[in-house]
C-alpha cells in the first residue's frame, strides 16, 4: 500500500519561541509554518491545541519562529517530547531575548518575530495568523533541518 500523499511534503522544522509579560517562557517544535503574504509580511502557523506555548502566545500576543538547522536535531526531543509546564526548555540551550523579551534561538539559522493578528481553528491544532516585524538572519551557511532529514536520521516517524 503506498503512504498519503501528504506525506511526501517536506516540512521545515521551526522551534515556536515566546514568552509573557510576566516571565514564563517557552518554546516547541513545529513543521507548519508557511508565508500567508507577499514580501514575507505575514505568516500562519500551526500549534497543537494542548501545547503550553499555544497558550502563552496567546497571553503575549507575540513569538519568534525560528528556522532550525540540521545540527540542532537534539532540540526535537529536548523542545518537542516534553512540556514547558513541568521542565525549564530553556535550561541549558543557547538562546538570546530581542528588544521585545522574547527568547530566540542563537544556533538557528535565523529567526522571525512576530506579532499576533489573529487566529483560526484547524482541528487538533490552532492556526496563529502572524504579522512579520523582523527578519534575522543569525547562520546563513547551516543546512535547514527538513521532515525528511529527521526520518532518515530515524528521529521521528512517518
Amino acid at each position: 500500500m503506498s503512504r498519503k500523499l501528504l506525506k511526501y511534503k517536506n516540512y521545515d522544522v521551526h522551534s515556536i519561541s515566546c514568552a509573557t509579560p510576566d516571565g514564563r517562557k517557552n518554546a516547541n517544535i513545529a513543521n507548519w509554518v508557511m508565508q500567508t503574504a507577499m514580501g514575507g509580511k505575514m505568516l500562519c502557523v500551526a500549534l497543537y491545541k494542548i501545547d503550553y506555548t499555544l497558550a502563552l502566545v496567546k497571553e503575549a500576543g507575540i513569538l519568534n519562529v525560528n528556522l532550525l538547522a540540521e545540527e540542532q536535531t537534539r532540540l526535537i526531543a529536548k523542545l518537542g517530547r516534553k512540556s514547558g509546564r513541568d521542565v525549564d526548555k530553556f535550561k541549558n540551550l543557547p538562546h538570546a531575548h530581542d528588544e521585545r523579551g522574547c527568547p530566540y534561538l542563537t544556533e538557528a539559522i535565523g529567526y522571525v518575530q512576530c506579532s499576533i493578528t489573529g487566529y483560526a481553528d484547524a482541528g487538533d491544532h490552532e492556526l496563529v495568523i502572524c504579522e512579520v516585524q523582523k527578519q534575522v538572519v543569525l547562520h546563513p551557511d547551516k543546512p535547514v533541518m527538513t521532515h525528511h532529514y529527521l526520518r532518515e536520521k530515524n528521529l521521528v516517524r512517518g
